[in-house]
């Protein structure tokens, strides 16, 4: 379907496996998964708890290494790359946004998420932090802590800390799990709004399939293995 790319496609996996250790034995959690995701595209993963949703996410974003099979973000393979070169790829072209906040504690907002600006040699890193955060409506709350903030108004502050550095890839693991109906329906109405304003690729794990469905595309798991693409 994605055969040929005017540029490398943001995401390719092929015959993906993971299997880690268990007291019980060893443990199959993804089982030869392919995926491409092409520039821009909007996917999401969706299936049961267990499926290998977010180990999905963990590999490709080369957070864990697979057991076998090729990963390449943008044309690279991370098996060819070390940890910080894998760090220095991701920093450069790709985002992630958890179902926890992951926020710094000891940072105030504008400080989470001048952070990846500052690790990118960003110029001017306060400024943009400052200016992303009042994109995702918080232009009241740039020195308050994590702890200052509802749960909603920190996944705001983590959207805009993935969402600075205008990453050519999203990777967004139920990203609305934490909040509330209300909450929920405002962080995702954003990020959609700012994905489609930068231009990023997006892949979203969920099990909220009214989200799932405002997606293009929907890739469905179960035990390891994607059994549907549409």
């Amino acid at each position: 379907m994605f055969d040929a790319f005017p540029l490398p496609a943001p995401l390719a996996l092929d015959a993906v496996t993971l299997t880690l250790p268990s007291v019980a034995g060893p443990v199959e959690i993804l089982r030869g998964v392919t995926l491409k995701v092409a520039p821009g595209e909007r996917v999401a993963v969706v299936g049961p708890s267990g499926s290998g949703k977010s180990s999905l996410i963990a590999v490709a974003a080369g957070l864990e290494r697979p057991t076998s099979g090729v990963v390449k973000l943008f044309g690279e393979d991370l098996a060819t790359l070390g940890e910080d070169g894998r760090a220095k790829l991701r920093r450069g072209k790709v985002s992630l946004v958890f179902q926890a906040f992951h926020l710094l504690p000891n940072m105030t907002a504008e400080e989470n998420v001048a952070a990846p600006l500052e690790l990118a040699g960003t110029r001017h890193a306060a400024r943009i932090a400052r200016d992303w955060l009042g994109r995702v409506g918080l232009t009241e709350r740039l020195r308050h802590y994590p702890t200052q903030l509802s749960g909603g108004e920190q996944q705001r502050v983590a959207l805009a800390r993935a969402l600075a550095i205008e990453p050519a890839l999203l990777f967004a693991d139920e990203p609305t799990g934490n909040l509330d109906a209300a909450n929920a329906a405002g962080v995702a109405e954003l990020m959609f709004d700012l994905v489609n304003e930068t231009g990023a690729a997006l892949v979203l794990v969920t099990h909220d399939t009214a989200l799932a469905a405002r997606v293009g595309r929907q890739v469905t798991m179960a035990a390891g293995q994607i059994v549907g693409d549409a």
